[in-house]
């Protein structure tokens, strides 16, 4: 199993980065009903954050007055946002940016956050939407040879699965194209 959930790990597109994170023990194994409330808790922020990331930039309608209404609306909407977001949950109250690597199947992590536990809560806040973290339960699976530890998700629902894999490849396409621009 546990070899398994590595190569499953391992042969999908994964998003790394430094992110606000924290995990919490838990007991193993969640209540399905849990796990249900975690997974559409989830798909609702995956949705909201979606949301706040998605741009027009269709060039032939600029020019468009709706249009432009609608640009001024989006940037008053994402203004709004950024201020909630700064009184909900100021950045001193975030965790720690720690290293993560994630996909749908799990996520390697410094072992330092799990203080021994073999089951956690694993809290992901979105730069995007840091007052609506992602919250996964996991086991560990896997202690790494450079001290991390790889830690495989509970079992989710396809929705959450869809969702998950699409931030994940919208983070991942990001990076890269990051990448490309810092090279040119």
């Amino acid at each position: 199993m546990q070899d398994d959930a590595w190569l499953a790990y391992s042969e999908r597109v994964s998003c790394e980065d430094r992110w606000p994170v924290q995990c919490e023990p838990i007991e193993w194994p969640l209540p399905a009903v849990e796990l249900r409330r975690l997974g559409e808790r989830n798909i609702g922020t995956l949705a909201t954050i979606a949301a706040l990331e998605e741009r027009r930039s269709d060039a032939a309608d600029e020019n468009n007055p709706l249009m432009q209404e609608m640009m001024r609306i989006d940037a008053k909407l994402s203004a709004l946002v950024e201020i909630v977001n700064r009184v909900l949950l100021p950045a001193q109250g975030l965790p720690p940016r720690q290293p993560v690597r994630f996909n749908v199947v799990g996520a390697v992590l410094p072992a330092a956050l799990l203080a021994g536990a073999t089951s956690v809560l694993l809290r992901l806040h979105p730069d995007a939407c840091p007052t609506l973290p992602l919250e996964f339960p996991a086991r560990v699976m896997r202690h790494l040879d450079d001290g991390a530890v790889f830690v495989v998700f509970a079992a989710m629902g396809e929705p959450e699965c869809d969702a998950i894999e699409r931030f994940v490849f919208r983070l991942h396409r990001r990076k890269v194209a990051e990448t490309r621009q810092s090279a040119l």
